[in-house]
């Protein structure tokens, strides 16, 4: 049988488990009739681009996990083809773990959350520091971003999927909040002037 792009996640080992626990039939199924995309589409681009953070995985030589969070504007995580994402890497703490993983061990996972919608993305793939590249680091950074870009992250894609949205808790961000409540705000300002005036009259 063809490999399929889901079998980076779904290896022998996890579809023995799967075939003991009763669902391998039905994944089997899923990813024939539709596997999970290895590049950028559309709805993946408007998607990256309006996160302000996202969770990046390495490991080193022999497995040993790291998960970094990763922040910036919206939009700092950039497409650069359909198969590659990029990021600048600013001035921080100094450990350098995602370097050094990176260097003995290329696999990588992003994590992609939309805390508002209750969405999250998957994706797969491999990493590469990039030094000394000026005019690659000058896509990368956004205007107005504090902090010194020192290096860039490049990300191609191996695969991804979007996961199930059960059990995400829904979480706005303050510019989310502030934004709906303005209009209220507003409004008690116009309703507290009033009633003060309305006291002064009265009295």
């Amino acid at each position: 049988m063809a490999s399929l792009n889901s079998d980076i996640a779904f290896t022998p080992a996890v579809k023995i488990e799967q075939e003991k626990r009763g669902s391998r039939a039905n994944y089997q199924k899923m990813s024939e009739k539709r596997d999970w995309s290895d590049t950028v589409t559309d709805a993946l681009e408007i998607f990256i681009a309006e996160r302000n953070s996202f969770y990046l995985a390495t490991a080193t030589k022999d497995g040993q996990p790291y998960i970094q969070h990763r922040g910036g504007p919206k939009g700092f995580l950039k497409v650069i083809d359909e198969k590659t994402l990029g990021f600048a890497d600013y001035a921080g703490n100094r450990q350098y773990i995602s370097i050094g993983n990176a260097a003995e061990n290329d696999k990588a996972y992003i994590f992609l959350m939309d805390y508002t919608n209750q969405r999250r993305i998957k994706l797969w793939g491999k990493i590469r520091v990039v030094e000394d590249d000026p005019q690659l680091l000058e896509k990368l950074v956004d205007p107005g971003t504090k902090g010194r870009a020192e290096r860039a992250f490049l990300f191609e894609i191996t695969t991804w999927d979007v996961n199930c949205p059960q059990h995400i808790p829904q979480m706005f961000t303050l510019e989310t909040v502030e934004l709906a409540t303005s209009k209220l705000t507003r409004r008690i300002q116009e309703l507290e002037t009033e009633v003060a005036r309305l006291t002064a009259n009265s009295a």
